[in-house]
């Protein structure tokens, strides 16, 4: 089937409808029967109807009828509907739908009056209890003869109608947490829309001065969300707005979400916007008022109105009345600033979900509701009508709006979805300060009035903030925030003790009974026990066992008659493996280095083998036991820390998200294979054409990735999980599912010709290709998403970063990043390295080298947009030594000043004679600022600048002398001597010469 219907939900849903309207609370209580008719009205946006479909069945079905009954459920629809709903009709097998009513399903007549439908709708009315009274939503009104015909039927049979729109409303109102995930979604798609789009749009118009109208700037936002940069991965198609964008400034303003943007010019002094993002039917809701050049009384207002929001955030909680919420945030306001009780908004706020405004869950006086865990909440604060006393007389009044999506806690204060930073700082835009406009003033009475407005011009371009100014400023505030935060971590984590895994003691024996009593050993030979890994040898005469751990290497030589066996051992001191610094317990015993054995290779008379036999036996088997047992160890260690997996649950059913002919990296083999990917109840199964199988838990999935075929050569589904699978005797924390698009290899001898049938035709079907494999694997994704209540979410990689794709895929979780460094920033250089350091100390850090230098900004923008702190310098940096210096003592790291020592505007000495130490140790002494950093350049640049210009000046003066070559020669042979003697003079009077030589021959370099 096409189109997929989660059946769980509907089951989940309908239950819960059904057992509120058995409790028979308010009216519900009043109703006999339930019936929702949906026609055709393209001008209606939210209508009950539609929501508690699309809540049920995850569509909105056009002219359907459905008639909820106290035993039985029918459903009237086209014949394409009818097969869509039989997905939950047929309930055989399924225990989910124990305790739902059967459905029946009736096919609409095409060009009839559908009178025998109606009339086996009518007569099951009337059959559900007293079949007097049904509940209907009366604001619903649709179109239509079909819609018509059936309200006349109703009208016909006397039925008495109630409104049960409240109660249905209140029943969906508490949401599940796929479809928490899905507002969470839209709430963050909104944050983006507005701060990389809204926000910035309204700074370009006030630095420029530009006249735009706020219709216009509305019609800008809704082509944002457009394009994918602004919807954090969300696929277009799934996202809409819930409202046009509400833009108001100027005096003009209505605090309602029902108003339009007018098509005045934006005004600049309090500008409100509001504006609600849908996504996958699901709705969010945001409020901000950017402020340019606010008075202080302007801000005191807009301060108190985020007082005002907090104290309802901490009345909003489970199981508290509305009205007592409503009551508790206007006592609070009459208590502080009662001159603003009458200019606050008349509501707070209401539910919302499907439908963006829930009228019977306003946040009102009046409003009995109780709010329950799970409800999600647009609340909106407002004060209007407010008189800014310092602007003209027809531009004083001005008004505050503040909203944001919230979700209700058990016991908790809501918390907001929306994470768009709203204190006095984060919305006002300061033009010029007070004393630049007494400077302005005195240059009004002094020059005139045209010279004034060239003094404001000029003071208004001094004052603006270009785009890396602003992001220093924003790195600035990150890096003051970065030092505290973590020394507050490592000293939460001083307190718990690292437990180290103590390693496995190697014993051969654990008493003498167990030594093998074999010929060679009473013969004082070399013997090998297989079972036990263990070297039994003859030391002094007696038979000693060594394990085969503790033997590093052996070698066998032969020379003149003899054979040598040399055996070396592992001791403290000799060069061991990363891992294996503690591997002797009592470093100060004493310990055999090196034993040699030596054996004649001539046979003696009687004897059956020669002596040296013996030897050559045992260098071959402790080969062969050694490579036993260290691939034995690595398989230990690979395994080591492995969390061990739920077993996967298997769907017999054959409708399973499915994808075919797909390859597995890593390799489960040497050679790669395909194999089939598929969805089951708790996870995804891999199975390889000759049968290996890898299964990946949908709970242990961190992040999944889509990427597709968009100028890439392949298609690829990547899972980064949170605890490392094993799958060919390696652990693996990354594991990619990927089918080649088109051919990798060109065949460059073939003879081509632009106009070459065969090659269009292939051109043709490669894209065609594309477009069925993009298809394919998007269904694949939409049916998981589903199957998982979009638990398990599908992300696009954002590509306009243009960071190089080299090397095995890494993944890295924003959240868990400290910061990032980038190194080999100069400018001769043509890229440079990213470093990026965790959260977790302990953790290695992780490079991207040659990174093309073009990519510096886009990737400086993306970090400083995501709140994530980036520094550069010159020279690649040791980090496994740094990260341990702060690791061992990290109370000393941030006394010296924390991370600042990579930050070059951190601290600076602007001393000419500490320029040169520190430029051999930028990386601990960074200057104050650029123009420090260009001035304390590398000797050579300089010096060579002035030697060419002092060899140039003195060539010009002796030529005109008139000297000969001679002359010259032998002047030249004398300065080499005298150089030899001033060498330190000389590199003084350079250092002198760069200190004043002209910026304009300044380069940049390490």
């Amino acid at each position: 089937m096409a189109v997929n219907l989660d059946k769980e939900a509907y089951y989940r849903r309908i239950k819960r409808l059904y057992s509120n309207w058995k409790k028979g609370e308010d009216e519900f209580g009043k109703v006999d029967a339930i019936v929702v008719s949906v026609g055709v009205d393209e001008e209606i946006v939210y209508a009950k109807s539609t929501a508690i479909q699309t809540w049920l069945f995850g569509y909105e079905l056009t002219d359907t009828i459905m008639v909820f009954c106290d035993t039985k459920i029918i459903f009237l629809a086209s014949k394409k509907k009818v097969d869509f709903l039989r997905q939950v009709a047929v309930t055989k097998g399924n225990e989910n739908a124990n305790g739902v009513p059967p459905i029946t399903l009736l096919t609409r007549e095409k060009n009839e009056s559908n009178k025998a439908n109606f009339d086996k709708m009518i007569e099951a009315i009337k059959g559900s209890k007293d079949g007097k009274t049904i509940g209907v939503f009366s604001k619903d009104k649709f179109p239509g003869d079909y819609m018509k015909s059936w309200n006349d039927t109703l009208s016909a049979e006397g039925l008495t109608r109630v409104d049960i729109s409240a109660v249905v409303a209140y029943t969906m109102a508490v949401k599940e947490d796929g479809e928490l995930n899905l507002m969470k979604k839209a709430a963050a798609i909104t944050g983006e829309v507005y701060s990389k789009f809204f926000k910035e749009r309204v700074m370009e118009i006030v630095d420029a001065d530009e006249k735009v109208r706020h219709s216009k700037l509305a019609e800008s936002v809704e082509k944002a969300i457009e394009e994918k940069k602004y919807l954090g991965g969300a696929d277009p198609s799934t996202v809409e707005m819930c409202y046009p964008p509400i833009i108001q400034s100027g005096g003009n303003y209505s605090l309602k979400f029902s108003v339009v943007s007018d098509k005045n010019h934006m005004h600049f002094g309090a500008i409100t916007c509001a504006m609600g993002i849908r996504y996958k039917s699901y709705c969010s809701n945001l409020v901000r008022t950017l402020m340019v050049d606010p008075t202080q009384e302007m801000q005191d207002n807009y301060n108190f109105l985020l007082q005002v929001e907090e104290e309802l955030l901490k009345e909003l909680k489970h199981g508290v009345k509305i009205c007592d919420a409503y009551n508790a945030v206007m006592e609070y306001v009459k208590k502080e600033k009662p001159d603003l009780v009458a200019k606050l908004t008349k509501n707070l706020g209401f539910a919302m979900g499907i439908e963006f405004r829930e009228g019977s869950l306003v946040l009102n006086a009046k409003n009995q509701y109780k709010l329950k865990k799970g409800m999600v909440l647009s609340i909106s604060l407002g004060l209007s009508d407010l008189l800014n006393k310092e602007a003209k007389k027809d531009e004083q009044k001005y008004a505050l709006f503040l909203g944001d999506t919230v979700q209700i806690n058990e016991e908790e204060a809501a918390t907001v979805l929306t994470p768009v930073k709203k204190k006095i700082k984060n919305v006002a835009i300061f033009l010029k300060a007070e004393d630049e406009e007494e400077e302005g003033d005195d240059a009004e009475e002094l020059l005139g009035k045209g010279a004034r407005s060239a003094a404001l011009l000029a003071d208004r371009t001094r004052n603006e903030m270009t785009a890396e100014e602003k992001r220093r400023a924003h790195q600035k505030e990150l890096a003051n925030n970065l030092n505290e935060e973590a020394r507050r971590r490592l000293t939460e984590q001083k307190g718990e003790q690292h437990i180290q895994k103590a390693r496995k003691s190697n014993v051969s024996y654990k008493n003498t009974s167990q030594m093998p009593k074999e010929k060679e050993i009473r013969e004082m030979k070399i013997y090998i026990d297989k079972k036990y890994e263990t070297v039994i040898m003859p030391v002094f005469g007696i038979a000693t066992p060594f394990h085969i751990a503790t033997i590093k290497n052996i070698s066998m030589s032969v020379e003149g008659d003899y054979t040598y066996l040399r055996i070396n051992f592992y001791v403290p001191g000799s060069s061991l493996g990363r891992q294996e610094g503690n591997i002797f317990p009592n470093p100060d015993a004493t310990f055999v280095k090196e034993i040699t054995y030596r054996a004649s290779n001539l046979k003696a008379p009687g004897e059956l083998s020669v002596p040296s036999t013996n030897l050559q036996n045992a260098f071959r088997i402790i080969k062969e036991v050694q490579k036993r047992y260290k691939t034995r160890e690595a398989e230990e260690k690979e395994k080591e820390g492995i969390v061990k997996q739920d077993s996967l649950v298997i769907n017999l059913n054959r409708s399973n998200p499915k994808l075919k002919d797909l390859y597995i990296r890593p390799n489960i083999a040497q050679k790669r294979m395909q194999g089939s990917l598929e969805a089951h109840t708790n996870g995804f199964r891999f199975t390889s054409v000759r049968g290996d199988k890898v299964d990946i838990l949908y709970n242990n999935i961190k992040h999944a990735i889509f990427q597709p075929c968009d100028g890439e050569m392949i298609i690829v589904l990547h899972f980064h999980l949170k605890n490392a699978i094993m799958f060919g005797k390696r652990r693996h924390t990354d594991v990619q599912f990927y089918t080649e698009v088109g051919e990798i290899t060109t065949d460059l001898g073939k003879h081509q010709h632009m106009h070459d049938r065969d090659d269009l035709y292939a051109e043709q079907m490669e894209r065609e290709m594309r477009h069925k494999l993009k298809s394919a694997f998007k269904n694949f994704i939409e049916k998981v998403e589903t199957l998982t209540k979009e638990e398990l979410e599908f992300e696009v990689p954002f590509r306009d970063l243009g960071v190089p794709p080299t090397g095995p895929p890494f993944v890295v979780t924003l959240d868990e990043v400290e910061l990032v460094h980038f190194e080999r920033v100069q400018f001769h250089l043509k890229n440079f390295d990213v470093v990026i350091v965790y959260k977790d100390y302990s953790k290695k850090v992780t490079m991207i080298n040659a990174v093309p230098v073009n990519s510096l900004d886009p990737i400086k923008e993306w970090l400083n947009s995501c709140d994530i702190k980036y520094t550069e310098g010159v020279q690649s940096l040791n980090w496994t030594k740094i990260m341990k210096t702060i690791v061992d003592d990290p109370e000393g790291f941030f006394e010296q000043g924390g991370w600042s020592f990579l930050d070059p505007e951190s601290e600076g000495s602007g001393a000419e004679e500490d320029s040169e130490s520190e430029m051999e140790d930028e990386t601990f002494n960074p200057s104050a600022d650029e123009e420090e950093e260009e001035e304390e350049d590398s000797d050579e640049d300089y010096s060579s600048e002035t030697e060419d210009s002092d060899y140039s000046a003195s060539l010009g003066s002796e030529e005109e002398s008139g000297k000969d070559w001679d002359e010259l020669e032998e002047e030249a042979r004398k300065a080499d001597k005298e150089s030899v003697y001033e060498d330190e003079d000389t590199s003084n009077r350079k250092r002198k010469v760069r200190s004043s030589a002209p910026p304009s021959k300044k380069k940049r370099r390490s």
